[in-house]
């Protein structure tokens, strides 16, 4: 991790502007730099101009004339696409390319290869955090890229975040990402498993959270995302399981994982199990549920 630098205002090209991309644009405004915003929805393009960005007509009239170019979209094809019809051809050379995206890795190092031979510098960095810390500016961005195409890219992404880490060169950012949502997945999964076998004991759930947030069983879904309502702290559970990280989106990162894991013949048993159940979850039509609701099927 990079001590958080002071950075000057740039003009900033920021491309997808949904859950994740709205909140982090607005950041980077509030931070003083000129952001041209593109969507193709026009509520994103006013949610964005209200907070502070300059809406424009394309993907290629944002990059013109921009320091960085900032893309979140929602898959490896739109990445790809943008890049090939936006991004190649119109970035000047002294740009630095970021990819939030959550794609595959084999995708992320294409574009980055692509990149250096137009002479362009560009990092995947995908975020962890949710909404909730893309609209606060406290993401987690984990980086796959060279040296100095991380130390161009960090400023812009710690005035959207509370840590910046390198991890590694292209694509290692993307292998981080998955690999720390499958663990997710697969947490959250036996966390919702322990608290029904507790209740099924005949034991308080609070009592339980009171014990196993400070025993060996603890973790981040225990005690920072906790899925029964009224239990611990204020999460997605509290709300009927709305907002947080939608249950579609946990899915699609673990078929990424499981991608990843198949090319690589990395053994995931686990993770295969957390796959299969939510799976089972949004075919059930609950794509849009906070991923901790999965307790409800159990």
């Amino acid at each position: 991790m990079v001590k958080r630098q002071e950075t000057p205002m740039a003009r900033v090209a920021f491309i997808g502007l949904g859950n994740m991309g709205g909140g982090m644009a607005a950041n980077l405004a509030k931070k003083g730099h000129d952001v041209r915003a593109f969507d193709l929805s026009a509520d994103a393009l006013a949610r964005a101009k209200a907070a502070g960005c300059l809406p424009v007509a394309s993907a290629a009239e944002a990059v013109e004339g921009a320091e960085a170019i900032v893309t979140m979209l929602p898959a490896g094809t739109h990445v790809e696409g943008v890049y090939a019809d936006a991004v190649f051809g119109r970035a000047q050379p002294s740009a630095i390319l970021i990819d939030c995206s959550t794609i595959d890795v084999a995708t992320a190092r294409r574009v980055a290869d692509t990149a250096a031979t137009r002479g362009l510098a560009a990092v995947d960095a995908p975020v962890s955090g949710g909404i909730g810390a893309a609209n606060a500016g406290t993401l987690t961005f984990m980086v796959g890229g060279a040296e100095d195409a991380f130390a161009r890219a960090q400023p812009f992404l710690a005035d959207m975040g509370k840590a910046v880490i390198h991890a590694g060169a292209s694509g290692a950012g993307q292998a981080a990402k998955m690999a720390n949502n499958m663990l997710l997945g697969a947490t959250m999964v036996a966390t919702c498993e322990a608290f029904r076998l507790a209740e099924r004991l005949g034991l308080d759930l609070q009592t339980f959270y009171d014990i196993s947030s400070v025993s060996s069983g603890q973790s981040w879904s225990m005690t920072t995302y906790c899925p029964v309502p009224g239990v611990g702290p204020d999460t997605p559970a509290d709300h009927d399981y709305q907002g947080g990280f939608a249950a579609a989106l946990m899915l699609k990162d673990l078929r990424l994982a499981m991608q990843a894991a198949e090319q690589a013949g990395a053994a995931t048993p686990l993770g295969r199990h957390a796959t299969d159940l939510y799976e089972a979850f949004v075919a059930d039509g609950q794509g849009g549920t906070d991923f901790s609701g999965i307790i409800r099927t159990l």
